[in-house]
């Protein structure tokens, strides 16, 4: 019988994923590859992001927010994805040719570095003390997850027209 992760686990292992496809960007701009490989990439990077960002705040932070009750600490997360959410759309909407595609790619992986330091250090550790059911959040996670995963393409378009907005 398998178990479900709960909600630290399977936003946990997100992080690692999305790490390990930063890593894998940065050896292919290092290594001066084509523009599509490294394109396709920095597309698959976006949207893992982008998937990762919407569970957390659809379900994760909202139900965090109210166990703890610490406003300004999950106020800091949102802002953190409105800033990821700005550079995405920025990556999507230009061509690897471009001038400093690989920087802004570069630069949202240091971001989202930090991002994930923060979100195990501070929001992690408030979720454990919380008394939430991360069991039962890692199943709707898992069902959110499986859903957004369904529609790749719309989620692309919305990080491009809040681009244009």
């Amino acid at each position: 019988m398998t178990t479900t992760p709960d909600a630290l686990e399977l936003l946990d292992a997100d992080h690692a994923q999305l790490l390990q496809l930063f890593a894998s960007f940065r050896e292919l701009s290092a290594h001066g590859a084509a523009g599509p490989r490294r394109k396709a990439l920095a597309e698959q990077i976006c949207l893992a992001l982008t998937i990762h960002a919407r569970l957390e705040d659809e379900l994760f932070y909202p139900a965090l927010r109210v166990a703890v009750g610490d406003d300004d600490l999950l106020d800091e997360a949102e802002v953190a994805h409105a800033g990821a959410r700005d550079l995405m759309a920025q990556v999507l909407a230009m061509a690897p040719q471009d001038a400093l595609y690989d920087a802004r790619v570069t630069v949202l992986g240091e971001y989202v570095q930090q991002h994930v330091r923060f979100e195990r250090e501070q929001l992690f550790a408030c979720a454990r003390r919380s008394g939430l059911d991360l069991v039962r959040l890692g199943q709707r996670l898992q069902e959110r997850q499986a859903e957004l995963h369904a529609v790749p393409e719309a989620l692309r378009e919305d990080l491009l027209a809040q681009a244009l907005a």
